[in-house]
């Protein structure tokens, strides 16, 4: 790296994301219920330990919306001290699973159900958030939150409706205005906020942070606690963080041209960072799409633009504090109202919908924000299971009539238990008595299957009619009425000239004779 490259990209670009991650870490920290210095702490972490040991240079890290929903319950369960134990703990699994190069098995988790969750997280952080921008206080559960919403509106709220409805209203437009990076649509959302309030003397809620930051730092302390309770709280950060952060990595890839994202070492410098800032009192560290995308659209080039925007962050807590004061805490909500709804991705909802995979979304997100998240994630990974279950079991029935006498059946793809109901009733309408041609272009046949077909084979044949089966792939039909239908589907033999393979059987097929040339 040259002096020429860090002061003409990676300076401005880590300006930028530092102007973007002070009011995100604050907002998220108030939404999970932390003390607000807490989402600093993770930022400036995030920054420099997390950006240091990258795997993914241009990848920024900080305080995640993704995880505030498990946060605020970590903490409502076990305390503030007792989360950032567990966090620290949550760092340490994500180093284990680096280690052993488990970086990449976390993104076996179906990208629907992990959008599905992130989207649940959004509604959850939205309709919780809307309340604190409207100048109340927000309720213990999503539904709560969407049951008292209307008397929310109804009451009588002051400035803060103004400061909320301002910085809602900066946030969506001001892209659309400006085109500088330089000042970010964050950014002057809460400061524009901030100069109305202090303009207007609004006696509003403001960011309060300790006089003395480091003497006010709340380390880690093991909860009091079973194991068996803390455990589950310790999976669900490391594996939600650690996906995350992975799928932001590969997200960011796609943005520049530079290196490739190293999975498993982006996975051990996401657990240094959560295990340093869970020690610190900070909380949960996650690569974070928003921050990173600016980061590369800034123009950086390489990882000192993220460890320099921890070092920005760092310096202005430590001599700017004041000036963090004056931000209304209507403006961070209605930061996180935005973040939040964004999180529910119309292009995601859209590239779902024409893959046939909406349901498997929307169950996610639907059960994230009713349940919780685990119960959510666990809803959506039945349903896509089912719906993989629904695709390898598969099949496409045509019947057609080639002649006055002949019909013939073609069957194609996977013929399982399932398809059994199908297959009777378009095998049941062939008019009697006439010659059946049944002609099979299986991968699998299972053994329920294969007593439809006998069972009506038998029974069309003594009604006068006639049929006859073929495979044309596979010999699954004749091997289940002789030495049995095997354990799981087969592909088919590759045909290449010269000396060919044998087959399940030991047979081997002649070569294939060469071509005339005339």
């Amino acid at each position: 790296m040259s002096v020429i490259t860090l002061f003409r990209y990676d300076v401005p670009s880590s300006i930028v994301v530092f102007l973007i991650a002070i009011p995100l870490s604050l907002g998220i920290a108030a939404a999970s219920g932390a003390p607000l210095l807490a989402g600093l702490i993770a930022a400036v972490v995030g920054g420099i330990v997390a950006g240091a040991l990258s795997g993914a240079p241009l990848q920024v890290s900080g305080p995640a919306a993704g995880l505030t929903v498990i946060v605020a319950g970590t903490i409502a369960e076990f305390g503030f001290a007792g989360t950032a134990a567990i966090v620290t703990a949550a760092g340490l699994l994500q180093i284990l699973l680096g280690i052993t190069r488990l970086g990449r098995a976390a993104l076996a988790l179906s990208p629907t159900v992990v959008h599905g969750m992130l989207a649940g997280i959004g509604l959850v952080i939205a309709l919780s958030q809307i309340h604190v921008a409207l100048g109340g206080a927000p309720q213990s559960s999503a539904w709560a939150n969407l049951r008292d919403l209307p008397g929310q509106v109804a009451d009588y709220h002051s400035v803060s409706v103004l400061l909320g409805a301002l910085t809602m209203t900066l946030l969506l437009i001001w892209s659309r205005l400006v085109k500088t990076t330089m000042l970010p649509a964050t950014l002057v959302a809460v400061v524009v906020a901030t100069v109305v309030a202090t303009a207007l003397g609004a006696d509003v809620q403001r960011v309060n942070l300790p006089a003395n930051p480091l003497s006010a730092l709340t380390f880690a302390r093991w909860p009091d606690s079973p194991l068996w309770e803390v455990l589950p709280a310790v999976i669900t950060i490391a594996l939600v963080a650690s996906v995350e952060s992975l799928l932001s990595a590969v997200a960011v890839d796609r943005l520049h041209d530079g290196a490739r994202a190293n999975l498993d070492r982006e996975l051990i410098a996401q657990g240094a960072a959560n295990a340093v800032s869970g020690t610190l009192g900070g909380l949960p560290v996650t690569g974070v799409i928003v921050r990173s995308s600016a980061n590369v659209a800034a123009g950086a080039r390489t990882r000192a633009s993220s460890i320099l925007h921890g070092v920005w962050i760092a310096g202005f807590v430590l001599a700017g504090a004041v000036l963090l004061e004056m931000i209304p805490m209507a403006a961070l909500a209605a930061v996180l109202v935005v973040v939040g709804l964004r999180l529910v991705s119309l292009a995601q909802i859209r590239t779902y919908a024409r893959h046939r995979e909406l349901p498997i979304y929307v169950i996610t997100a639907v059960g994230v924000a009713a349940t919780d998240l685990l119960i959510g994630v666990g809803l959506g990974m039945a349903t896509a299971a089912l719906f993989m279950v629904r695709r390898l079991a598969r099949c496409d029935i045509h019947v057609t009539e080639p002649n006055s006498d002949t019909w013939l059946v073609s069957i194609t793809g996977t013929l399982a238990f399932v398809a059994s109901g199908r297959l009777t009733r378009r095998l049941a309408a062939l008019p009697p008595g006439k010659h059946v041609e049944l002609e099979l272009h299986l991968d699998y046949l299972d053994h329920g299957a294969y007593e439809t077909i006998r069972d009506w084979q038998a029974s069309y044949t003594r009604s006068g009619g006639k049929v006859q089966v073929s495979e044309v792939h596979g010999s699954w039909f004749h091997r289940a009425g002789t030495d049995g239908l095997g354990t799981g589907k087969r592909t088919a033999p590759c045909v290449t000239r010269g000396r060919q393979s044998p087959d399940a059987h030991g047979h081997v097929a002649p070569p294939l004779a060469k071509p005339r040339v005339p």
